[in-house]
């Protein structure tokens, strides 16, 4: 969706679309921010799941291990998700991080925010010391390089949810690992996951 986000408001390749939006004159705002929803509420309406989410969101469960989500969409699509693909017996994710929080991804901020939540970070500041001297016991799954971004910055493990067109991020030694179904997890969290780095 982002080269429609682009197309419908006019934003140049190498701007950030929130940053971009963020900058806008209040009025602009309101109206490029509705493009945008819109997109996402068409996109919203063709959703499909990534292969392997319900085995891997009830392997979590079994296990007792906490999820999340921190996405730079708005709440709708997230609660679309939610109620149309994840089943009902399927532990809540929380915290939920969505673009009402600030900074969004890349910022790490996100994630912080749910790593302290969940007790597995002392505060939820973004500290100046580079991630390696602080990891953190989680994992960020994602498929776009602001998830790796996030996730790298935060001290996580990362996991690429890969697919045809994204073979040069695969190759980022920010990635941990790569799967191409998200039940490839289940045998990553069963057997160890560490950093190639």
């Amino acid at each position: 969706m982002f080269q429609q986000m682009r197309s419908a408001v006019g934003i140049p390749k190498a701007s950030d679309i929130l940053d971009y939006l963020h900058d806008l004159p209040e009025p602009e705002q309101q109206e490029a921010f509705a493009k945008i929803q819109a997109i996402e509420r068409q996109a919203m309406k063709e959703q499909v799941p990534q292969a392997g989410l319900v085995s891997l969101l009830e392997f979590l469960d079994k296990h007792d291990i906490k999820k999340g989500i921190c996405t730079r969409n708005f709440s709708t699509p997230v609660a679309h998700l939610l109620k149309t693909h994840v089943p009902g017996h399927i532990d809540a994710f929380t915290p939920i991080v969505t673009r009402d929080f600030k900074p969004p991804k890349p910022s790490p901020a996100g994630i912080l925010h749910i790593a302290h939540a969940w007790g597995v970070a002392q505060n939820a500041e973004v500290p100046d010391s580079p991630p390696a001297e602080r990891p953190l016991p989680i994992l960020m799954v994602g498929d776009s390089i602001d998830d790796i971004v996030a996730g790298y910055e935060a001290g996580a493990l990362t996991v690429l949810v890969g697919s045809e067109g994204k073979e040069e991020l695969e190759e980022d030694e920010r990635v941990d690992v790569v799967v191409r179904r998200l039940d490839e997890m289940i045998d990553l969290l069963q057997n160890g996951i560490s950093s190639r780095n």
